[in-house]
């Protein structure tokens, strides 16, 4: 008999009822198309978060407190560290312990909102160099200007605000301009606005407040650590050697000789990327076997109604047994009709898998204005085929094999 020939004995078997074979089909759709989803989503998600990472320039390094985080606790726990001083930061700018670092400013992270007047703002208020923190992300004043280093020298009030910020205290960019604005009870005048930019990088310049750092550090904090130090060196190829002097500065200034015992701990893109790539891999991974439950619920499913199907079609074994038809005919028959089965659930679970993607990606981008891009998992797809078929094969055997156990006579006998 022909491959052609079982196919076609299969496709008239399964088009038979096609409300049951639908029906069958719909938990490897629903399996298959979450898979895709998922792996859609991690995607998507991977490409942003890089996207964003590569907007801060392959020379970044940024040096931060305590040991290396392993866990969400642990990076609470880093800005309480207070490994970063002011000794810290001017080892780290010395030349001749750090020759390839050409800047390096710190951060602080200030809590609460920003007012003026009766209004009020949750902003995002970050104590630092304006000018640094401007070149950083290439984004400048479009209203007024940047407050200096002797600013911040003076521990001046002065702050640059973001789009957003102006235009929910003050109305309008323009109207912020040398205005005053409250943040923990102290006052700060406004010496520049940010144009609307948006998010760049890790940050939405919309809703920021720029700080001097000192001022921040001392009026507002009331510490003698920093947050972080964010460096940068002069080219990529000249990070793995900044990173093993910084590293050698720290622990000489910190009397550390055990790496293990390190009270600071340095990321660079590198090892961003590495991570973040680590992390969403590992959540898509488990995130899809879970998924994958439905996958063997409709394993099942196919195996319970190809043994109806079996028992209901006893007389038609019969007589194709009795006309020749061998054990293998049977078997491959059957076989094939579940393999059938699973994998045009596979096919209609990638593509409805993939268009819910799409609408996601969207509404993220449309509705959310998150930079998020659809991405099609081409490995993704390949995969859910093959695994959709590999169910069919799985569970198709033992009602295929039961078909073809069948005695002709006894089949023939059937009511």
């Amino acid at each position: 008999m022909s491959v052609r020939h079982y196919f076609k004995i299969a496709m008239q078997g399964v088009t038979a009822n096609k409300g049951r074979a639908a029906l069958t089909v719909l938990g490897i759709v629903i399996g298959i198309a979450a898979i895709m989803l998922m792996m859609s989503l991690g995607r998507g998600a991977e490409n942003l978060i890089l996207g964003e990472i590569g907007g801060l320039g392959g020379e970044m390094i940024i040096v931060r407190p305590g040991k290396e985080p392993r866990g969400p606790a642990d990076a609470g726990a880093a800005l309480l560290s207070d490994s970063l001083k002011d000794r810290e930061l001017e080892l780290l700018r010395n030349k001749s312990l750090v020759p390839d670092l050409t800047a390096a400013m710190p951060m602080l992270l200030v809590p609460g909102a920003v007012s003026a007047g009766s209004e009020t703002y949750r902003a995002d208020v970050f104590g630092t160099s304006a000018e640094f923190f401007s070149e950083l992300f290439n984004v400048y004043p479009e209203v007024g200007d940047l407050f200096t280093d002797a600013d911040i020298r003076a521990r001046a009030a002065l702050a640059v605000i973001g789009y957003d910020v102006a235009e929910e205290l003050f109305g309008s960019d323009t109207g912020a301009l040398g205005e005053l604005i409250s943040i923990k009870g102290k006052k700060f005048r406004v010496a520049g606005v940010y144009p609307d930019k948006g998010q760049v990088a890790f940050i939405n310049f919309n809703r920021s407040v720029i700080l001097p750092y000192t001022t921040a550090r001392d009026y507002l904090l009331g510490i003698n650590y920093y947050h972080e130090i964010m460096t940068r060196a002069s080219s990529p190829e000249a990070i793995a050697r900044t990173v093993v002097d910084i590293e050698t500065t720290l622990r000489e200034a910190h009397g550390i000789t055990d790496p293990e015992k390190d009270d600071f701990f340095v990321v660079t893109q590198e090892a961003l990327v590495a991570q973040i790539k680590t992390i969403i891999g590992t959540l898509t991974v488990f995130l899809s076997s879970v998924v994958a439950i439905a996958l063997v619920v409709g394993g099942i499913g196919i195996m319970n109604i190809m043994l109806v199907s079996v028992t209901e079609r006893t007389k038609e074994i019969g007589l194709r047994k009795a006309l020749g038809a061998t054990e293998k005919n049977i078997l491959l028959q059957f076989l094939i009709e579940a393999v059938f089965l699973t994998a045009a659930g596979g096919v209609i679970g990638i593509a409805l898998g993939s268009a819910l993607s799409f609408l996601v990606a969207w509404v993220l981008r449309v509705v959310m204005e998150v930079d998020w891009s659809f991405a099609f998992p081409l490995s993704g797809a390949i995969l859910a085929f093959s695994i959709s078929a590999a169910v069919g094969l799985i569970f198709g055997i033992y009602p295929a094999r039961k078909a073809a156990k069948k005695s002709p006579i006894e089949a023939l006998r059937y009511e």
